[in-house]
């Protein structure tokens, strides 16, 4: 039937519906031409101009609080998810062993600072020893004049009794008081001599420890001398662990990941919680290799967040690129020198900065995915 009914058809219905058809295919050609040249403007006046990416997170440089002394934790002042100030006390640790530590810190700088003023004060008395020990080589000399003058006499007086003994014109008695005052004479000189040494190794050792006492004090004073700036050094150890005790935020942020509580003893660098600066939060936009060919440092970014949709914009730039790409700095390296390699086009990380108030106006966190879009016009 369906034959008969086309082949009944009258040769003006039959010209009008092949009219009809030609003007479909005109239509369909036309609206392809439009939409290919509506394709070509856009891609010559926006779209050559920009690159874009729906490979992007939020990331930021997150603060891992970490003890630098170690202690029981007497206090967490801090729970996660709550927003902390620059400075503000998140953990205290027990501080009684450090408050010992700098009692006993500064005794010792008190110790150290009157153990110095007295090598000041010594430095006179030993200056005056000196002095004492030369009056003393002085009065040796002296002495040792003196006891000369009475050995030579002495020696005199018996070489003139041993003459006049051999004529007999002096007793033997006399003889031997002569010889007895010579050999006192004598014995004299040698004394006062020993006096003399002994008087100038006295001296040697008062200079001595004049020199050791100026070595202490030379070229400081009390408050500039080594021992005192040591001991004085450590009661600012001490002072710096004691302040260690309790950690502070060291920016303004979230608490995230809190793993601590009161009771546990805190290890030196062991990971407490973290702190999250979401007023400085940034975008990593991972674009591929063929993207970035005109895209440089500054160019500005306009970009979605997922949490918000494509209501809410921000405006950022582009602060700098990775220094590899995601696969390089994989745990296991792709290795393209196998005979078997098949090329995989590569992304590389892109930082994106945000603007500070739109951030405050829509917040964002670590990890939320993003949409970026680089406009590249001003290369």
């Amino acid at each position: 039937m369906t034959h008969e009914t086309v082949s009944s058809l009258s040769p003006a219905e039959d010209g009008r519906s092949r009219t009809i058809r030609r003007r479909l295919f005109v239509i369909l050609g036309v609206a392809v031409a439009v939409g290919a040249l509506i394709w070509l403007i856009y891609w010559l006046v926006i779209g050559r101009n920009h690159v874009a990416t729906d490979n992007a997170y939020v990331d930021a440089n997150i603060a891992e609080i970490t003890p630098l002394v170690s202690g029981s934790v007497t206090r967490v002042l801090v729970a996660d998810t709550q927003s902390v100030k620059a400075g503000q006390p998140l953990v205290v640790i027990d501080p009684t062993d450090f408050q010992v530590g700098l009692a006993q810190a500064q005794a010792q700088a008190a110790q150290a600072e009157r153990r110095v003023r007295g090598y000041f004060a010594n430095a006179q008395a030993l200056a005056g020893q000196v002095a004492a020990r030369d009056s003393d080589i002085t009065r040796a000399d002296a002495q040792i004049d003196g006891a000369q003058a009475d050995f030579d006499r002495a020696r005199t007086e018996l070489g003139r009794r041993e003459r006049l003994a051999a004529s007999g014109a002096v007793s033997g008695d006399e003889l031997t008081a002569a010889q007895n005052q010579f050999s006192t004479a004598k014995a004299a000189l040698e004394v006062a001599r020993a006096g003399r040494a002994q008087a100038i190794a006295n001296r040697g050792a008062a200079v001595g420890a004049q020199d050791v006492n100026g070595a202490l004090i030379s070229g400081s004073a009390v408050e500039s001398n080594p021992e005192v700036v040591a001991a004085r050094a450590n009661v600012g150890v001490a002072k710096l662990n004691l302040e260690r005790t309790t950690l502070r935020a060291p920016f303004d942020g979230v608490i995230a990941k809190k793993d601590v509580a009161v009771g546990q003893r805190a290890q030196v660098g062991a990971s407490l919680m973290s702190v999250v600066p979401l007023s400085q939060v940034y975008v990593n936009a991972n674009f591929k290799e063929v993207q970035l060919r005109k895209v440089k440092i500054g160019q500005p970014v306009t970009l979605t967040a997922d949490l918000y949709g494509g209501g809410v914009k921000y405006h950022g730039r582009v602060a700098g690129f990775a220094g590899g790409t995601g696969a390089a700095f994989s745990l296991i390296p792709a290795q393209n020198a196998t005979g078997n390699w098949i090329k995989v086009v590569q992304r590389l990380p892109v930082r994106v900065t945000l603007d500070p108030a739109e951030l405050r106006s829509h917040p964002l966190r670590v990890g939320l995915s993003m949409k970026a879009d680089i406009d590249v016009s001003d290369r």
